[in-house]
């Protein structure tokens, strides 16, 4: 299994994320909606086609245009489309890491780290 973690909380979960350039995309299913709003932030990749972004919101904390998403993806991007990507303040973690994971933030957090 593999988490999204941010402030704490895992904001989507799945067996089955594709990998594409070290990202994992999470599918559409994955990823729980009540964390995410629609951002008006806009991307295009050359070989992808145009990113569309999310706020992440958790605990009354808001990362703008945390996660990203191809909806109209090109044809070679096909099998990542509406699939959810994260940048680097979102752990990506596998396997039985997202308690470690959890409980470093938390240990940071205490700190101001």
């Amino acid at each position: 299994m593999t988490q999204a973690i941010w402030n704490g909380v895992v904001i989507a979960e799945s067996d089955k994320t594709e990998i594409v350039e070290g990202n994992h995309y999470f599918p559409p299913d994955a990823i729980k909606q009540e964390y995410f709003q629609e951002n008006s932030r806009h991307t295009v990749c050359p070989w992808k086609g145009t990113a569309s972004y999310y706020d992440v919101a958790v605990n009354g904390k808001v990362k703008r245009a945390a996660a990203w998403y191809y909806p109209q993806p090109s044809a070679a991007a096909a099998h990542i489309k509406n699939h959810v990507a994260f940048y680097g303040s979102v752990k990506i973690v596998k396997d039985g890491d997202a308690a470690s994971a959890g409980l470093l933030d938390r240990i940071r957090g205490l700190f101001g780290g």
